[in-house]
């Protein structure tokens, strides 16, 4: 096993569900990757995840998922990378110390033809801007603990960027 002080998170990615597990304690989210927003002037996210229907219940708000598009996996970037931030500051919200996570980030599914090389480099700027310092896009079958750790990856494929 690979010693390092960076928490490793593998986060899985579609539009049902967004999965975070932190490796280095084991704890895991899972949760509708769906997102609260008030309208105009200006935007503003009033709650994430299952109390984003409650808060669109509530008052007036859309209720977006910035993972669900026919053709793409990522339908807005900008709300994907916020919504993937506040995924990260919460799985880590208890770490004493904040130095940037390695991430392993799994978009799931597979459209027709696979993924461009533009959504792969979106996946990548999204970890980068939740705060990561170090990426792995992964395509392929979802990854062992020990894999990710070790940083041993199936076929010798994906090498931290």
């Amino acid at each position: 096993m690979c010693f390092t002080l960076k928490p490793v998170l593998y986060i899985q990615i579609s539009p049902e569900r967004i999965t975070l597990k932190n490796l280095k304690t084991g704890e895991v989210i899972t949760e509708v990757p769906e997102m609260a927003i008030t309208s105009a002037p200006k935007p503003t996210i009033l709650a994430v995840g299952p109390q984003a229907r409650l808060a669109c219940a509530a008052q007036a708000a859309q209720l977006l998922n910035p993972f669900a598009h026919p053709r793409s996996l990522v339908s807005d970037f900008t709300l994907a990378e916020q919504l993937l931030r506040y995924y990260v500051h919460r799985i880590r919200r208890k770490a004493w110390l904040s130095i940037a996570p390695r991430i392993v980030l799994h978009p799931l599914g597979q459209p027709a033809g696979g993924f461009t090389q533009i959504e792969r480099r979106a996946f990548r700027e999204l970890a980068l801007g939740a705060g990561a310092a170090d990426v792995i896009v992964w395509m392929g079958r979802v990854l062992t603990d020990e894999e990710i750790l070790t940083r041993r990856l199936p076929g010798g494929e994906g090498e931290w960027a």
